[in-house]
């Protein structure tokens, strides 16, 4: 193929070059505000899901303020979360139901004898509170014991 007799047939006129100049221009000015649409339309997006949530979060708290106006809802919470009965109720509160093989053991003897620590307490002070600080959920200390939830039994049954 004879790229010059193709060239060579190219004839760039004055009102050619103006016109690939404003093309050039338009393509510089329009390609940021294409860019500027695309984020906004992002953004938008975005916030529109955020207004589902929103939405979803203000049913559920319209639900459970409805449940909170229903005084049947209101008495089985307050036995439930703070123990309350009816006068002449028999509440029975169960201590240690933990069955015996989970039972800790008998721990040895404290000595009388002082003994020297093994680590810096200061330093494993300060790491303990800025752990704590720092910690997203707060976890109950595990001390061997599998999670065993009581048997529940009718309030006012022995």
């Amino acid at each position: 193929m004879d790229v010059r007799g193709w060239l060579g047939g190219i004839r760039l006129s004055g009102f050619m070059v103006i016109m690939l100049g404003l093309v050039v221009l338009a393509a510089f000015v329009l390609v940021p505000t294409i860019g500027t649409y695309v984020d906004q339309r992002q953004q938008i997006a975005a916030l529109q899901a955020a207004v589902e949530v929103s939405r979803d979060d203000v049913a559920d708290l319209e639900a459970q303020r409805d449940r909170w106006t229903d005084p049947a809802y209101i008495t089985t919470q307050a036995r439930q979360r703070l123990y309350y009965v009816k006068p002449g109720e028999v509440v029975y509160l169960v201590d240690n139901d933990l069955p015996a093989a989970l039972v800790p053991q008998e721990q040895a003897p404290v000595s009388d004898e002082v003994e020297k620590t093994r680590t810096d307490w200061m330093a494993q002070f300060v790491r303990s509170v800025t752990e704590a600080g720092m910690a997203q959920t707060v976890r109950p200390p595990s001390i061997g014991v599998p999670d065993i939830a009581p048997e529940e039994t009718p309030v006012g049954t022995p």
